[in-house]
């Protein structure tokens, strides 16, 4: 039976938890309007983080990418609940649903407090949010920023709700991008944007006494920083081991503040890996492949969990490499690949 004329009822297992959608509403979209805290990424088809099974029920799936989705998985009865519109009434198996719901998702005004240029091609932006609005996130989500002809970037939020009021993003300019340039180019202190947030579910899994590692590439960073600054705050001692991987060491652009901060944590080791080091850089840490770094520090995952978050290719890789090689279960890898528009064709 529908859950009313005109919509369809979603029902989500183990969980129980059930909603509706409307016919042509992605399961992803209604899910977020109703407060259900469904899995997610980049809400475009590119990163897979949404990945369900369906248990029952017919879908129309579209505009989504192979990477995210294989022809083989597709074939076991996986959809994308972003791209995923219901047909008919629907049972979905998730076991990444946030028992609590998800937070509020709100549009508003941000003033740009400051612009920091880290490096070259990192800028430090900090946000300033309506003082008669509450905007409430879990360390490690993102918010949108709607440009003026609709379209949406997306960026981490580097700290921690309980460093705020305001927001701090990282953002690498990528020549040619529409907002990068802009960021990098006439924006100035006091302009106002607009953003939608909080997105994703990307954020620290309290309930588990797990030892982590925690991945980086680049501005991938920021999320893992405010998922840093959240467990100093609430005191949570869990091993945590950050790799954080660039191609030159002044990628590594908050490599300071990680070293002072595994001060103040016992419970933090940091190992910092550079890929494309030269003579000049007078490097002498680890190399290579940054995901091929906890691999050889931990031939055995399987007790642990993982947040990785970064450029795609890093973040796929160590999906496959963890689960295959080190025994990581896959319901232990949490991700927030980064994705640009080259990712999204």
């Amino acid at each position: 039976m529908n859950a009313s004329a005109a919509s369809f009822a979603i029902s989500v297992q183990p969980s129980g938890i059930q909603f509706e959608a409307q016919p042509g509403e992605s399961l992803l979209a209604a899910g977020i309007r109703q407060g259900i805290g469904l899995p997610y990424g980049c809400k475009d088809g590119a990163c897979g983080s949404c990945k369900c099974k369906l248990v029952s029920g017919q879908v129309a799936q579209s505009n989504f990418q192979r990477k995210a989705l294989s022809d083989d998985e597709e074939a076991q009865g996986f959809v994308l609940t972003c791209s995923a519109k219901a047909l008919s009434d629907i049972t979905l198996e998730s076991r990444q649903v946030t028992p609590a719901g998800a937070l509020p998702v709100k549009k508003m005004p941000a003033r740009v407090s400051s612009l920091t240029r880290k490096t070259d091609d990192v800028m430090v932006m900090q946000l300033q949010l309506p003082a008669n609005d509450t905007f409430v996130y879990r360390a490690g989500q993102y918010v949108e920023f709607i440009l003026r002809d609709g379209a949406r970037r997306s960026y981490s939020m580097a700290n921690a709700p309980s460093q705020g009021p305001g927001i701090d993003l990282h953002i690498r300019h990528m020549p040619g991008g529409r907002f990068t340039d802009l960021v990098f180019g006439s924006m100035k202190e006091k302009d106002i944007l607009r953003i939608e947030g909080p997105m994703g579910s990307f954020f620290l899994r309290e309930e588990s006494s797990k030892p982590m590692v925690f991945l980086a590439s680049g501005t991938g960073f920021a999320p893992l920083k405010a998922l840093l600054e959240h467990m100093q705050h609430c005191g949570i001692t869990r091993p945590v081991t950050l790799y954080w991987g660039g191609r030159r060491p002044a990628d590594l652009y908050m490599d300071d503040w990680v070293r002072a901060q595994c001060d103040a944590m016992p419970n933090l080791r940091y190992v910092p890996v550079v890929s494309d080091a030269l003579p000049e850089d007078a490097w002498q840490g680890r190399t290579g492949f940054v995901h091929r770094a906890v691999l050889e520090d931990f031939p055995d995952l399987s007790g642990h969990q993982v947040y990785s978050c970064g450029a795609p290719v890093v973040v796929d890789s160590a999906k496959r490499d963890f689960a295959a090689l080190a025994g990581l279960p896959a319901d232990e890898f949490f991700a927030d690949a980064f994705t640009s528009e080259a990712d999204k064709h």
